[in-house]
């Protein structure tokens, strides 16, 4: 049974986080006016497909990717699509002679006719169409992890949590060293508060129990360089930090929600980056970059504790896509703004032999580090380490 739970939940967020990124590119080249030859959820055979205003919209048999066709594009499934061909189609010989609907003379009319371009190539778009088009992806994420977050905290029975201080634990470490009641939290180790677990994630990342605080008192900024806090252990010897306070909650207005909502995508979006940053220099172990199977571990687990938690995984998962998408490195969303912004700059578009080698060297790049990141998941997995 929980095999079942966890796979109906894989597929359930990467269906959307996925469809949600497509119907981005989607959108915008249709507002763009380019054509767009295919919009497909899942990779693999055609289960479903449809043919409507030039555009043919088709269900795959592999709940695990999904892709959009723009004509003039440069990928296997645009050059296809462009061909009036399908990755799983078969070669087929062309009816003598067709009705106007697209079927031949005397047949069933149960085969749709091969979807007619009603829009221009996406080479010939404006650099900024072409730039907005290629950002949409990750924009649409980036809302849904907002629309999922209204739902989640509209849905909780308690209160939004704040970053107002509203007592100070008797002999607390951290009363002693600088917090107050009534204090509000602006910043920890300079970085800005936006949610409560932003101030959660700083204090996670401390090595000597202790942080620096930026706080609002009596409407002026107070700095307070070390608040220290207090440490237990537990039976098999590990050391946890103790808060020492409490803080207010916030009544849940509509428009309390929605700004809980806004500042918790924000509070994801820092967290991947942080992430990112921490894997770069060193400071988090590569050992622990989690890739499919991890993800699918993750989302199975949230799964089994309820939808609430499994909402939770999917805004994390659709920020992080988001994010991903938009680095700077050729292969990704970001890549592909980069050339355009050249461009637009320049005046003449990147040579595609450049374009394509740097393509084809971050592929590999990032199918190594899934390779690798797949590896540890199956070592977790084995180890019962997850």
């Amino acid at each position: 049974m929980s095999f079942i739970i966890t796979f109906l939940a894989a597929v359930f967020v990467f269906s959307a986080v996925i469809a949600i990124h497509e119907f981005g590119h989607f959108a915008v080249a249709k507002l763009c006016g380019v054509q767009v030859n295919e919009f497909s959820i899942g990779m693999g055979p055609v289960l479903l497909k449809k043919t409507q205003n030039g555009t043919q919209y088709s269900l795959r048999a592999l709940p695990v990717g999904g892709f959009v066709a723009l004509e003039g594009e440069e990928s296997p499934e645009s050059q296809q699509a462009e061909k009036g061909e399908r990755p799983d189609a078969e070669p087929q010989t062309p009816p003598p002679c067709a009705d106007a609907d697209g079927s031949p003379d005397g047949g069933t009319g149960n085969e749709e006719a091969p979807a007619q371009p009603v829009g221009k190539p996406l080479n010939e778009a404006a650099v900024w169409q072409r730039a907005l088009i290629m950002a949409a992806g990750a924009f649409m994420n980036f809302l849904l992890g907002f629309v999922v977050m209204v739902i989640l905290i509209a849905a909780q029975s308690e209160p939004i949590t704040s970053r107002v201080i509203y007592a100070i634990d008797d002999g607390a470490l951290c009363g002693q060293t600088g917090l107050e009641a009534g204090d509000k939290v602006l910043a920890v180790n300079g970085r800005r508060c936006f949610v409560a677990n932003d101030m959660l994630y700083e204090l996670m990342r401390t090595e000597d129990y202790s942080a620096r605080f930026t706080v609002l008192r009596g409407g002026e900024k107070v700095e307070l360089p070390c608040v220290r806090f207090d440490t237990w252990q537990d039976d098999s010897g590990e050391t946890h930090m103790s808060l020492g306070f409490t803080v207010y909650g916030i009544r849940k207005t509509p428009a309390n929600v929605v700004k809980e909502a806004w500042n918790s995508v924000l509070y994801y979006g820092r967290i991947i980056f942080t992430s990112l940053m921490d894997l770069l220099r060193g400071r988090e172990s590569i050992n622990n970059l989690s890739g499919p199977v991890g993800i699918v571990t993750a989302i199975g687990q949230a799964a089994s504790y309820g939808w609430q938690d499994l909402l939770q995984m999917l805004a994390l998962i659709t920020v992080n896509l988001g994010i991903f998408n938009l680095l700077p490195f050729p292969a990704l969303d970001g890549g592909k703004v980069v050339f355009l912004l050249i461009e637009g700059v320049t005046g003449h578009a990147v040579p595609e032999k450049i374009q394509s080698g740097l393509t084809l060297a971050a592929f590999a790049l990032f199918f190594g580090l899934m390779l690798f990141a797949t590896y540890n998941d199956i070592v977790r997995l084995i180890t019962g380490a997850v």
